[in-house]
């Protein structure tokens, strides 16, 4: 049975499943995915146990249409995802050539020599494709099955990010359901990025389909300037371009209220 739109998260690390880390990778994936006009249906924590890896890619593969799993895709021992997913296909990895290229290029820049962990990262199914890493070594695998898509991502946070908004989100946002988009930039002015922090934490509670991101642009006449973007899908575009006015209006009035004087809103 097809699930038109379906997501799942899945996310891989004993240290998740201890509380030793927070898994701020599945909450950031599925406002990603949500954004993107997908439901996510399952997230999945599971330990470093290849069995464990192997049952939930197997469920998630009958079951969704969109699988990102995140985490276990270095050379230590308990990296082991993407060999665990290979087996959850019924095939032998392979070493792709592209992915240890990329992997060898990290290595080699820094003076370190390759070893057989290291050309591990470069294991995939047959026809795989590797997804460059532009912060960290490990590539990302992006594989597809039956229609459906299968992404492998690293887990540190700045890693896995990078490689969804470049090489993922494009992909998802042209194969998934019909959605529609729309976008407007706010500029701030007088405020630093992290006292805006928190009042886009709070913008970004009105709906899922909100995406709201700002970037530093260093100062102008002494006073921080911030470029704030705010991005909405909807399935029509006047309830995009509503999302994003609204946004974009209670991020103005929360802005003034809280900073007065010291604060220049406008729009870009």
């Amino acid at each position: 049975m097809m699930y038109k739109g379906v997501a799942w998260v899945l996310s891989v690390g004993n240290e998740l499943l201890i509380g030793r880390v927070v898994n701020t990778n599945a909450a950031w994936l599925a406002s990603k995915l949500t954004f993107l006009g997908y439901v996510v249906k399952r997230i999945v924590v599971v330990p470093d146990e290849e069995d464990a890896i192997v049952e939930v890619f197997k469920e998630a593969l009958r079951r969704a249409d969109v699988v990102i799993s995140t985490g276990g895709l270095g050379p230590t021992p308990d990296d082991i995802t993407n060999l665990a997913f290979c087996k959850a296909l019924g095939v032998e990895p392979v070493v792709n050539q592209e992915a240890l290229k990329m992997i060898k290029e990290k290595y080699e820049a820094r003076g370190y020599p390759m070893t057989p962990e290291r050309e591990k990262m470069a294991k995939m199914p047959p026809g795989a494709k590797p997804l460059p890493n532009p912060v960290g070594t490990a590539p990302g695998v992006l594989y597809e099955h039956q229609g459906k898509i299968v992404v492998l991502l690293p887990g540190v946070p700045r890693e896995m990010e990078a490689i969804f908004e470049n090489y993922v989100e494009p992909l998802l946002r042209e194969r998934g359901p019909p959605v529609y988009f729309a976008e407007q930039l706010l500029i701030v002015r007088g405020v630093p990025e992290a006292d805006v922090a928190p009042i886009i934490r709070e913008v970004l509670k009105i709906d899922p389909r909100l995406y709201v991101k700002s970037h530093p642009k260093g100062f102008e006449v002494d006073a921080p300037l911030l470029h704030i973007h705010i991005y909405a899908s909807a399935e029509d575009r006047e309830r995009a371009a509503a999302l994003v006015e609204n946004a974009s209006e209670q991020l103005r009035q929360i802005l003034l209220s809280k900073f007065g004087d010291r604060v220049e809103v406008s729009k870009g």
